[in-house]
């Protein structure tokens, strides 16, 4: 299993507003004020299919068969990448040679998790097959038995939607997981396309094939009435005390540890995450952290704006054959304060998948608190709560709004052991 922190966009951390006390939230000295926008009110347009040029040589570099996708990648350049509900539509032409025994010429589809160096590491959970043409099927129709010339065969491939692993004695059905490959991560989900060209026994045969990116479409349900209105009104979205629908809290954990090495304390500490725990990558998620203490002096050390680490972390997992609060927003109880804030999540931040024995799964945390004086006697996480990442919008729903500044000086992408890894991220503090 790898698991990691993940901070989300490679930037130094915003500043957050601290409902600690009654009036008006303090004016940051260190960032201009701004004007919140909703950068992802306009819908999202599907770019043109573009086209993805795949030659096959032969000896002497010349070149004499060539297989073309149309995909909705960027470029030409890019890896060709498909979505849910769309076809693999390209087509495959050669220039036979007389004398060329060729025999048959199929289109193959494989989807494949890769856990480790071996072959026994890996085993396929998609396999298509498509016959372009065969020498068989030609003398049943009374065709042509043989290939002269110029041949162009157009395909249309559909995906299907999920797929059972009945090789491994699971017939869950399971829906085709987003493409996943990275560099600093042992397993990976590849898509595969290959045109193989079969010969006779004394022949070689050909094949021209490439990897393919699939994105599948994952969306959250639609958030509460209420934060959908205050997306459309452009304000600030309301607080647990005002829509209690459109906040999922946490259990009550707390905080103990030694203050300026002299005197014992302790913080109790409740993680709310808007409602439903599922979010659109490139959205944000809503946060809100509530502290409780008798202690006025700790109390105001942890709701400082740069004490809470909140984090959200990853594990890729796979294998080789309820107390709820209710702050008053602005005027918090004698011993209380609010924190509120947003995870930032990148565009292309990995869905949440499962199949079979592979699990991309995310996890909001709250790590620790980084306060001077403080000495927390547990390294261990205070607050988990276990979200879901989606690829696209949730229907008949305003797109969720963003409402921290810009951030400016990208953190280093840390280093990690060999079974952690970590992408451009963030680091959130509240």
């Amino acid at each position: 299993m790898l698991c990691s922190p993940f901070p989300m966009d490679a930037s130094s951390p915003p500043r957050y507003r601290r409902f600690s006390r009654p009036g008006p939230a303090p004016q940051s000295a260190d960032l201009p004020a701004y004007t919140r926008r909703n950068t992802l009110a306009q819908p999202i347009a599907r770019r043109e299919p573009v086209e993805h040029i795949y030659p096959l040589s032969d000896s002497k570099g010349r070149p004499w068969a060539s297989l073309t996708l149309m995909s909705s990648a960027k470029s030409g350049k890019s890896l060709p990448t498909f979505f849910e509900k769309e076809h693999l539509n390209g087509s495959f032409q050669l220039t036979a040679e007389k004398g060329d025994s060729i025999q048959s010429v199929t289109v193959i589809v494989t989807g494949r998790i890769v856990t480790g160096s071996s072959v026994d590491d890996s085993y396929v959970f998609l396999n298509q097959s498509l016959s372009l043409w065969s020498k068989t099927d030609s003398r049943s129709t009374g065709a042509a038995t043989k290939l002269l010339g110029p041949c162009v065969w157009p395909f249309s491939i559909p995906l299907p939607k999920a797929v059972s692993l009945k090789d491994s004695g699971d017939d869950t059905l399971y829906r085709l997981p987003e493409t996943f490959l990275e560099r600093h991560t042992r397993a990976s989900v590849a898509y595969e396309i290959c045109v193989l060209v079969s010969r006779g026994k004394l022949r070689a045969d050909s094949q021209i094939k490439t990897r393919f990116g699939y994105i599948p479409s994952t969306r959250p349900d639609s958030p509460s009435l209420l934060r959908q209105l205050a997306y459309r009104e452009n304000t600030i979205i309301p607080g647990p005390d005002v829509d209690p629908l459109g906040w999922k809290a946490s259990s009550t954990a707390v905080v103990r540890g030694t203050l300026f090495k002299t005197r014992q304390a302790a913080v109790h500490c409740i993680l709310s995450l808007a409602n439903p725990l599922s979010y659109t990558r490139g959205t944000v998620i809503p946060c809100r952290l509530t502290l409780e203490s008798t202690d006025d002096q700790a109390l105001d050390m942890f709701s400082s704006p740069s004490a809470p680490v909140v984090i959200l972390r990853r594990c890729v997992r796979f294998q080789n054959p309820s107390t709820s609060s209710k702050p008053v927003e602005g005027n918090d109880a004698p011993y209380s304060r609010s924190l509120e804030g947003e995870i930032k999540l990148a565009k292309d931040l990995a869905s949440s998948s499962s199949i079979g024995r592979f699990t991309v799964s995310y996890t909001v945390v709250v790590s620790s608190f980084e306060t001077v004086g403080f000495t927390p006697s547990s390294s261990l996480p205070i607050l988990e709560e276990h979200v879901t990442i989606a690829t696209t919008h949730a229907r008949d729903s305003p797109r969720p709004l963003a409402y921290s500044p810009p951030s400016y000086a990208p953190l280093p992408i840390p280093r990690q052991r060999n079974d952690f890894f970590a992408l451009p991220a963030n680091h959130y503090r509240f």
